[in-house]
């Protein structure tokens, strides 16, 4: 058996890997909020923590890993968006509008992280089909003097829980310093935070020992992970935005909730997304969601394989170029494997690279030496260990190619009419092709070109 090792936050060091219970290896990531698309920052987490969920498998056994990963469908912004639905003139009542978004946001998710071959989790518990959970926890954390009620909130009291603050290196007194908190006259402390707060009759509510409300962010994954995977479980992962305050209340909640346990023993993040080189940002007009660019023509393996090309503890810069390479690689790839069947197991330096705290950047490496030594069985049975060369995801080969040999036709009849000196046609053309979103360089040596942002293969089919 392999011998895993990950980098622990909240140790801050590599630690080798033993289940609490090889019979029942417990994963638990936090999931979205559900109210608009994925954006690419999103599907991060999602593929990352994916293949460690395919590695749990592999080394432990399918039917030995246990993978929680939520809905939050409760949340001030879902009811905004429920809301401005009402507002463009929809009749029907806030609840029913706010239900309709949430399964819809959803089934766009699913869609969407299917597409990045990302295997379902074990559990994907909503939220609110977990009220009563977040209740009783919220109950017995003010009998154990751990919270408090006041104007019908109720607040965790940070200073009760002595640790508070171990995972993200900080002390209370630090993060009131150098932290923007909300102040709120019924707080004991500025740190303290919202387990329970008070609903309007017309925004979704439910009925509690301190009235009729909703649950605070922070106590939906506590209590959720506790349902599912008890009071002690192997990992808690997420994206490092949620370090602090996320996962630093989980902590706190939890242990307080159930100090006989220890909930997760090993945290794991994953560093945060950019653009070209920049943070992503709608100001800067880089901002996608993961269904931008399966629209634009981006298949979902070649997503995936550019999130793998960075060690998830580093940033990722996404770029066109890594696309393009990764296209590249994955349709050389594919022509090696075709009607070939998978070796009985993974090669031996990609296990190895992903048991040393999930390097996929090194396994990849690895992908391409076997590609090098043409072991194509190997090479598909080390690449399943990583979503990627599965016959369920190749369909974006044919389409791919189909659309690249109608670009390079129509560049030709561009190139034919500037030989024939119509150059109306060739203008014609050429604003045609660009407008569908393919961006044309022209140099010395020929032309080259790539589909840049909005590609539109329709936009390809009124040109002749």
């Amino acid at each position: 058996m392999s011998m895993i090792r990950l980098t622990n936050t909240r140790t801050r060091q590599k630690e080798p890997f033993t289940p609490l219970d090889p019979q029942n290896v417990r994963l638990y990531v936090c999931g979205p909020t559900v109210y608009d698309r994925a954006h690419l920052g999103n599907g991060r987490p999602v593929v990352v923590f994916d293949v460690l969920f395919r590695l749990l498998r592999h080394v432990y056994g399918a039917e030995h890993v246990t993978y929680v990963r939520n809905f939050t469908d409760v949340d001030d912004k879902i009811n905004a968006a429920a809301q401005a639905r009402r507002d463009s003139g929809d009749p029907r009542p806030l609840e029913a509008l706010i239900r309709e978004r949430t399964d819809e946001t959803i089934g766009w998710y699913h869609a969407d992280m299917d597409a990045l071959g990302a295997l379902r989790p074990s559990h994907e518990p909503r939220a609110t089909e977990w009220i009563g959970a977040m209740v009783a926890m919220i109950a017995d954390l003010i009998a154990k003097g751990h919270a408090y009620e006041a104007e019908g909130h109720v607040l965790f009291d940070v200073r009760s829980y002595a640790d508070y603050g171990a995972l993200s290196g900080r002390s209370v007194d630090d993060m009131i310093a150098g932290a923007r908190v909300e102040v709120a006259p019924y707080k004991r402390d500025p740190m303290d935070f919202v387990l329970w707060k008070p609903s309007s009759d017309e925004l979704p509510g439910w009925d509690s020992p301190w009235g009729r409300g909703r649950p605070g962010w922070h106590i939906e994954c506590s209590a959720m992970a506790y349902e599912l995977l008890g009071e002690s479980f192997d990992i808690h992962a997420g994206g490092i935005d949620l370090q602090f305050p996320h996962h630093e209340n989980e902590i706190a909640q939890s242990c307080c909730a159930h100090p006989e346990g220890g909930f997760a023993r090993v945290w794991m993040h994953n560093e945060m997304l950019l653009v070209e080189g920049r943070k992503m940002s709608k100001s800067l007009g880089n901002f996608f969601t993961v269904r931008d660019l399966l629209d634009q023509g981006y298949p979902g393996e070649v997503i995936r394989m550019v999130y793998l090309g960075t060690h998830y503890g580093k940033p990722m810069d996404w770029t066109a170029e890594k696309a393009e390479q990764a296209e590249a690689a994955l349709r050389r790839w594919r022509g090696l494997v075709a009607g070939i069947e998978p070796a009985p197991s993974p090669a031996a330096a990609v296990l190895e690279a992903l048991s040393d705290d999930l390097n996929t950047a090194g396994a990849i490496a690895a992908l391409h030496a076997l590609a090098g030594a043409g072991d194509a069985a190997g090479l598909k049975a080390s690449a399943a260990l990583l979503g990627l060369l599965e016959d369920d995801m190749g369909d974006w080969i044919n389409s791919t190619s189909e659309i690249s040999d109608r670009i390079d036709a129509l560049l030709q009849a561009r190139a034919d009419a500037r030989q024939a000196r119509d150059f109306a046609r060739a203008d014609a053309l050429r604003d045609g092709i660009a407008a569908a979103g393919v961006v044309i360089m022209d140099s010395p040596t020929g032309v080259t070109w790539r589909l840049g942002p909005g590609f539109d293969p329709a936009k390809l089919e009124g040109l002749a």
